[in-house]
C-alpha cells in the first residue's frame, strides 16, 4: 500500500487492517497531496473499523502498517478500540531519515504509539521492511526534488 500512495504521487505511507482469523477487512494508502494532510491510511482504518466491526472484534483485529502511527492516528486506533498495532519503519527512524535528507520536520510532533494510547501491543519496527520503507521515502522526496 504504501508502493500504492508513491506510484500515485503521494507520500508512501500504507496500512491494512486484518481480522483476528487473518482475513484482510479494509486497506488504505496516504492521501495527503491533495492538501489535508489528516487523510492517513490508519486513520481512515480505524473510521471504516468503527462504522464496520463490534467493539470485539476491533479488539482482536491486527493494524498492519508501513509507518509507526503518528498520535492523531494513535488516538483515532485508540478510541475505536482497535488490537494490536504492527508497523515496518518507526516514527525515530523516519525523522532521522528525512533529516539525512535535508527535508524539514513536521509540524506535528513523533512521539511512540505507547505514548499516546494504553493497552495496545504494538510490534515494530520490523528492519527488513524498515529499509524498504527507507528507499519508498527516497524515491517520494528524490521525486519532489527535495532531499539528498
Amino acid at each position: 500500500m504504501a508502493e500504492t500512495a508513491l506510484e500515485k504521487g503521494d507520500e508512501p505511507f500504507g496500512s491494512i487492517l486484518v481480522s483476528a482469523d487473518g482475513d484482510v477487512l479494509f486497506e488504505d494508502h496516504n492521501h495527503v497531496a491533495g492538501g489535508d494532510h489528516t487523510q492517513h491510511p490508519e486513520f481512515a482504518l480505524a473510521r471504516w473499523a468503527a462504522a464496520n466491526m463490534t467493539p470485539r472484534e476491533r479488539s482482536m483485529a491486527t493494524v498492519y502498517t508501513s509507518g509507526e502511527h503518528c498520535p492523531m492516528c494513535a488516538a483515532a486506533h485508540g478510541w475505536v478500540g482497535l488490537g494490536r498495532i504492527v508497523y515496518a519503519s518507526s516514527s525515530k527512524q523516519l525523522v532521522q531519515w528525512l533529516n539525512g535528507m535535508g527535508v524539514a520536520p513536521s509540524r506535528v510532533r513523533n512521539l511512540p504509539v505507547q505514548d499516546v494510547i494504553r493497552d495496545t501491543i504494538v510490534d515494530g519496527p520490523v528492519p527488513e521492511l524498515a529499509e524498504i520503507v527507507r528507499k519508498l521515502h527516497e524515491r517520494f522526496y528524490l521525486s519532489k526534488g527535495t532531499g539528498l
